[in-house]
């Protein structure tokens, strides 16, 4: 994939990926996003590093019930949250938000709207799961991150991986119906992209998981939950009943493997990710501008310390 800042996603309609990160709030986060997020979880055991303030991206999708577990883990640090719209804003502090008579306890949580809600260099670990595959622009999303993390600041991030519905995908190919979604990138290109971000020795792994389904309409249902189609040339208008009832009975006959016990299956590739912010290195030239920010972290670090990770920062 071309890391030029100006090349997006071909396979992702800008438009379709605006409409969906401004959907108004779900009832609850979809049951894969918490899973997948209480695994990523699990994965900050092997990070040493302090996190004094840290960054929830989107939990209303990426998980409520994962955010409670690392607020649980990080119980003196100050949190902010970030959503796409006010609505969301507020559904999410509704949802998340502790109790009054509970705030005292510990630093308050901020909720804040937009990407660029966050303070550059405020935040010592950001937490985004399940959030980059949908986006239109991801390597300015990255950069976004890049932003709000401070020096030795770590990311930590999930996304669908390229081997995500590809006997769906296959299905819709047979019956010559335009695409079932839009492509996932590879976790190799995240790694590339991370690295043209400024980020630091990125730590990629991947997982399938495989999921099974009692009927075609519960599958329908838990796929709508997850996310949409968001391929420029997917069907553009709305569908009729005998599409679905032939969907439907397409779905049962092919997505049922021999010794499935009559269960539909489909396979999602889990791709994760974990990277530091090292500090900035200048490329020497006549003339060179630096942030006020970058400025005081060269000059804060020590002399001969390097910018690689520190303390078992592995994920994974």
């Amino acid at each position: 994939m071309p890391l030029d800042s100006h090349d997006r996603p071909p396979t992702i309609d800008p438009r379709a990926a605006q409409r969906w990160a401004r959907r108004p709030p779900e009832a609850a986060s979809p049951w894969l996003h918490e899973e997948i997020g209480r695994r990523m979880e699990a994965r900050l055991d092997w990070i040493t590093l302090k996190t004094q303030r840290w960054a929830d991206w989107e939990p209303l999708r990426g998980g409520r019930e994962v955010h409670a577990l690392l607020a649980r883990r990080f119980p003196g640090a100050a949190c902010d949250v970030v959503e796409a719209t006010e609505a969301r804003t507020a559904a999410a502090r509704a949802a998340l938000e502790a109790p009054w008579w509970q705030r005292w306890r510990g630093p308050a949580t901020t909720f804040a709207t937009g990407g660029d809600a966050l303070a550059p260099g405020s935040i010592d670990m950001l937490w985004a799961n399940m959030a980059l595959h949908t986006a239109a622009d991801p390597q300015a999303l990255i950069a976004q991150w890049h932003r709000a993390l401070a020096v030795d600041g770590y990311l930590m991030f999930s996304c669908l991986g390229p081997d995500t519905l590809r006997t769906l995908r296959g299905l819709y190919a047979q019956l010559g119906w335009p695409a079932a979604g839009h492509e996932f990138t590879d976790m190799h290109d995240w790694g590339d992209m991370l690295v043209h971000a400024g980020f630091a020795e990125p730590v990629m792994d991947m997982e399938r998981t495989v999921l099974t389904y009692e009927t075609s309409e519960r599958l329908l249902q838990e796929l709508r939950e997850i996310g949409r189609n968001l391929h420029p040339q997917r069907f553009p208008a709305l569908r009729g009943r005998a599409y679905r009832a032939r969907l439907l009975a397409a779905l049962q006959e092919r997505l049922v493997p021999a010794g499935g016990e009559g269960r539909l299956s489909i396979t999602f590739e889990i791709v994760y990710g974990h990277a530091l912010k090292p500090v900035p290195r200048l490329k020497l030239a006549a003339e060179s501008a630096v942030s006020l920010q970058d400025m005081r972290s060269m000059l804060q670090r020590p002399r001969g310390a390097g910018a690689g990770p520190s303390g078992g920062a592995g994920a994974g």
